[in-house]
């Protein structure tokens, strides 16, 4: 199997081939990195998100939608699937690179941060990169500029002519979707952080609805938050026993659990340290052991999703 880095360059150079299909624009930055704008100077689209989300996953993942409700409501769902959630979800789609220069923010996700590998999932993994490509999918309300490209090269190893750099907006079409498809990468990570091997899920399939889009950042991020842990769903299948852990890894596990996220942030200031790890969870979870028990656990609020969409 080739490196995340080049397979997800591959699909690169797909959505820029077909860049208008998608609504996404590009720009090439004084060094000749790419931007790929999915939804900040754009509004983003559905397609956009399912790309971007088989991007940030480096192709290792089905990513599909669906209709479901949520209430009376019939919403757009997206449900993620993979047979490599160790190397999709954790190595690659979660984000965990806080990207920052005198005039710029984002949070990083995708396959770049394997030619970093300074998580400490990587180590308990045992994966880490060297390729000639970065590709680093960036959560922010702004362009990247040249800075941004020649930080992400010089952390990675990789000249600028390789940085490849999806962007897109919280408070977009894309953005919605992108969150929607992180339902079972937090299964995953929330098992892992338990001290479960993430080497023993073979197989990991989430859903969750498209938030609807949000005026600003901050009220994005606590609905597409909101998505998750009261409306998202996980299936996992496992080699091993995940024993007593297996309540811990649902969103219903959270102190705070019960009424809409952007009054729990707010309540804190929007500084996410000082919130239960929990609360990040998806909302309901079904773990299989092969040959061995189905556990169920969590649950989703219809409810309370209702009340953060204002259906």
């Amino acid at each position: 199997m080739n490196t995340l880095n080049r397979m997800a360059t591959e699909l690169v150079d797909e959505a820029i081939d077909f860049a208008d299909e998608l609504t996404i624009d590009v720009h090439a930055l004084e060094g000749d990195a790419a931007v790929l704008d999915f939804g900040v100077e754009v509004p983003g689209a559905v397609e956009a998100g399912l790309v971007l989300a088989e991007l940030q996953t480096a192709g290792l993942a089905t990513v599909q939608t669906g209709m479901e409700r949520v209430g009376d409501a019939p919403l757009t769902h997206v449900e993620l699937a993979t047979d490599h959630p160790a190397l999709a979800l954790l190595c690659s789609q979660k984000g965990g690179w806080e990207l920052a220069t005198d005039d710029f923010e984002g949070l990083g996700s995708g396959p770049a941060r394997a030619l970093v590998a300074e998580e400490d999932i990587f180590g308990r993994i045992g994966y880490r990169e060297e390729e000639q490509f970065a590709v680093l999918a960036v959560e922010t309300d702004q362009l990247p500029d040249e800075a941004v490209a020649a930080q992400v090269a010089e952390r990675t190893g990789v000249p600028e002519t390789g940085v490849f750099l999806p962007v897109f907006a919280t408070a977009s079409v894309t953005g919605s979707v992108v969150s929607a498809a992180r339902a079972a990468e937090l299964a995953v990570f929330r098992l892992a952080e338990l001290g479960y091997d993430p080497a023993e899920v073979l197989s990991a399939n989430g859903s969750a609805p498209v938030a609807p889009v949000a005026a600003d950042e901050p009220t994005a991020m606590a609905r597409t938050t909101d998505a998750l842990a009261y409306g998202s769903e996980v299936h996992l299948t496992v080699d091993e026993p995940v024993g007593d852990v297996i309540d811990e890894v649902p969103s219903v596990a959270g102190a705070e659990y019960g009424r809409p996220l952007e009054g729990v942030f707010e309540d804190v200031d929007w500084d996410f340290a000082e919130l239960p790890v929990e609360l990040f969870g998806p909302a309901k979870v079904t773990v299989d052991v092969v040959g061995g028990d189905t556990h169920v656990v969590g649950g989703t609020s219809e409810d309370v999703l209702a009340e953060s969409f204002g259906l």
